[in-house]
């Protein structure tokens, strides 16, 4: 079985004992960093390792220079990746609990193993509350997995740094897009980072509507046509995503995959990493909008 999008949590069930298949919990709270450790502790899917965002799965932040979660260096990944018993044989499986729509952490983690060339990478649909919905067994022992070696293939096509976006925002062939809620992309309630706006010239595309009232993802159908209004006649690999700090921005970058649409980039540093440079713009109080 090769799953490369979305998994339902009975189709994760089947595969609980199997070892070529890693089970990994993001579970991750903004503002309360260890409650995603201490949640795990108390209860997580059985085999679940965890991983936790701001320590394993991003660099240390550089106060004026990066964003709020880093990516982590090609080297670091590829060692983390090992540690958790990832190699071409492992189907891996990421959740969380994020609210509105779950898999934000999973979906960061998701894009990783993508840059690095990893496919066989799926996000649970609904994450642990769809599991708990479902009746499913539960753990509370701490899991280890034991490592294998992790071959990576970078994707420099599945990346943009800074210099892409001011690059992409020249050519009309090319678009960016604010995956953040209407209110932040306009400025009007920015409570996480120090500069309120938006990069001049995107399109807000709020992640949040990717999902349905429950937490999961809408229908593959209907996020096509979702990204298929919002990309116009731009092609998918011409499309850059950012978010606040490069984590809910990868479910756009995942729906708009699950949707067949194929691949578009992450900005990882995304707004935080935008706003360290005073030379690049921003833009506040609009209603550029195509959602």
């Amino acid at each position: 079985m090769n799953v490369q999008t979305l998994i339902s949590p009975m189709e994760l069930a089947n595969h609980l004992n199997d070892p070529n298949w890693a089970i990994i919990d993001c579970r991750f709270t903004l503002g309360s960093p260890e409650r995603g450790r201490q949640d795990y502790l108390i209860a997580h899917i059985p085999g679940a390792v965890y991983v936790h965002l701001e320590e394993e799965m991003c660099a240390p932040v550089v106060k004026g220079k990066t964003g709020r979660h880093p990516l982590l260096p090609f080297e670091e990944t590829v060692k983390l990746f090992s540690r958790l018993g990832i190699d071409e044989q492992v189907q891996v499986v990421a959740y969380d609990d994020w609210t509105p729509i779950s898999g934000a952490v999973a979906a960061r983690l998701w894009w990783m193993l993508r840059w690095l060339g990893h496919d066989r990478v799926a996000v649970l649909d609904g994450g642990w509350k769809a599991w708990l919905d479902a009746g499913l067994p539960i753990s509370n022992a701490q899991e280890t997995r034991s490592p294998r070696t992790f071959h990576p293939n970078l994707r420099l096509e599945l990346y943009a740094s800074m210099s892409d976006v001011r690059a992409a925002l020249l050519y009309p062939s090319w678009k960016v897009f604010d995956s953040r809620t209407a209110d932040r992309f306009r400025g009007e309630n920015e409570t996480i980072d120090p500069v309120a706006g938006h990069i001049p010239g995107a399109i807000n595309a709020p992640y949040i509507e990717n999902g349905k009232p429950d937490g999961t993802f809408r229908s593959p159908e209907e996020l096509r046509q979702r990204f298929i209004h919002l990309l116009g006649k731009t092609t998918p690999n011409k499309a850059i995503f950012y978010c606040g700090s490069g984590v809910t921005a990868a479910v756009n970058v995942l729906a708009l995959k699950h949707a067949g649409l194929g691949d578009a980039r992450l900005y990882v540093g995304s707004w935080s990493e935008w706003i360290t440079d005073p030379e690049n713009p921003v833009a506040r109080e609009t209603t550029l909008s195509l959602s």
